[in-house]
């Protein structure tokens, strides 16, 4: 990559564009981009490192740049049209471009999976770091760039198939599961894009054994499965223990022991997510020890399992859109707080994945003790559907209304119980006002 060169990003908020940008910044390149001009959580680090952003203007693309194309952009968008009128003058590459260039550079572990791949990837990447030079894009937003690194770990995105042309050395794949309603036709059609990618892994694949669809993919590479059971996996979890504090368990790769690792997570998959890493470790010959000493110290990726006090209120902010994720995140509050009322307040996340899932939705969200509903959270791409939050919140027994940023009053009827606002919209609004009557409050009592 050239140091002259101007590397502008189309759409630098979002999650993986804005991690991307980050790691560009840090190799010494200049880096700047556009984006709406609302408020959104990954934009803190790039105003950190100084990277400049700009709201959508055709006048910001000039000739000899290299424009990077955000996924969610097509040929019309202003910016993106004004690149393609200039032709060859600028340089027009796409966000799985940029990281497959730094794939082929690096031993890299691509992690893909229709939920917990966030998380994974924030774990390896801690943990990685932690022993070895590694450059990483995490879909929080976070991003890092190391000189002569040894390892590139990022997510492997399935949305329109944008993963399947990356060539990783290996890839942890957590789960296959019908999402994205608005591109796949089923699950099946899920399942055949994640053979895609893993048929262009290199050299092995580590993928969660208890997934059905995970155990029908045909590809050619080793498949090593991480789980529980120790007559189906390679490598698996046994004694494993449950506490307020986290889980600790013992870790076998078929007959051999790996030793007992401890991890402060919470839930079955912060167990699962744990054994991956492990696995991956394992492969490269890394020292047990050092392994386990890095699990020891993970604080968490972003939006995920996220916690805050306000007085004696405990605040969750998750970023859990799927009953899959949404399940995880309750099991992993239940097992962090015994005892304490959890009251989830959840924002649906686009109408045609609420029409899909409204049954599953409803299920999962009953292992709260209280329910509450923003109204569904349109994309660019849908504005409107034929269903509703009351819709859905009619599927729950234990619905206690719908809320929002300017009427989060019946929340205050849960004054001791674990909040966890669980969404991938703009539901952080709805908490941040809740924040603030909770904080007057405490003011107000003092």
């Amino acid at each position: 990559m050239d140091k002259d060169t101007l590397y502008y990003f189309i759409g630098i908020k979002g999650s993986g564009m804005s991690a991307l940008a980050l790691i560009l910044h840090d190799q010494g390149l200049q880096v700047a981009g556009s984006d709406i001009d609302e408020y959104t959580f990954t934009q803190k680090p790039l105003v950190a490192a100084g990277i400049p952003m700009y709201s959508f203007d055709a006048a910001n693309i000039k000739p000899g740049m290299t424009v990077i194309r955000g996924n969610a952009f097509n040929d019309d968008q202003v910016e993106v049209a004004a690149a393609l009128a200039l032709g060859d003058q600028i340089n027009l590459v796409t966000y799985p471009d940029m990281v497959e260039n730094l794939v082929k550079q690096f031993t890299s572990i691509g992690v893909a999976g229709a939920h917990g791949k966030t998380s994974t990837t924030g774990l390896l990447a801690h943990v990685l770091a932690g022993i070895a030079p590694t450059s990483y894009l995490i879909g929080d937003g976070t991003g890092k760039g190391v000189p002569d690194a040894r390892f590139f770990i990022f997510e492997a995105d399935e949305y329109r198939r944008h993963f399947q042309d990356y060539t990783p050395d290996y890839a942890i794949m957590t789960n296959i599961d019908f999402d994205h309603p608005d591109y796949y036709t089923g699950v099946d059609d899920v399942r055949s894009a994640f053979e895609d990618f893993g048929n262009h892994v290199k050299k092995g694949i580590f993928a969660w054994g208890d997934d059905e669809q995970l155990r029908k993919m045909q590809v050619d590479v080793p498949v090593y499965f991480y789980g529980t059971n120790p007559e189906t996996d390679d490598f698996y979890a046994k004694d494993i223990k449950r506490s307020t504090t986290g889980s600790s368990f013992d870790v076998y790769y078929h007959d051999e022991f790996l030793g007992n690792f401890e991890v402060p997570l919470f839930g079955q998959h912060g167990v699962l997510n744990s054994l991956a890493v492990i696995a991956v470790a394992y492969f490269e010959k890394i020292d047990g020890d050092l392994v386990r000493k890095e699990l020891l110290s993970f604080k968490g990726v972003k939006r995920r399992f996220t916690e805050k006090q306000v007085g004696p209120v405990t605040i969750i902010d998750d970023y859990a859109h799927h009953p899959s994720e949404i399940t995880a995140t309750l099991d992993a509050a239940r097992q962090k707080y015994p005892g304490r009322e959890l009251v989830a307040v959840f924002q649906p996340h686009t109408f045609s994945r609420t029409i899909a899932y409204q049954d599953d939705f409803a299920k999962s969200l009953e292992l709260a003790d209280k329910v509450y509903l923003t109204e569904i959270f349109a994309s660019a791409r849908e504005q409107a559907g034929d269903i509703s939050s009351k819709d859905l919140g009619a599927k729950i027994s234990k619905f206690g209304g719908i809320v929002s940023p300017t009427d989060v009053a019946p929340l205050l009827d849960h004054e001791d119980g674990v909040f966890i606002f669980m969404g991938a919209g703009d539901l952080q609004n709805t908490e941040f006002a809740f924040e603030k009557i909770l904080a007057n409050t405490q003011t107000n009592l003092q």
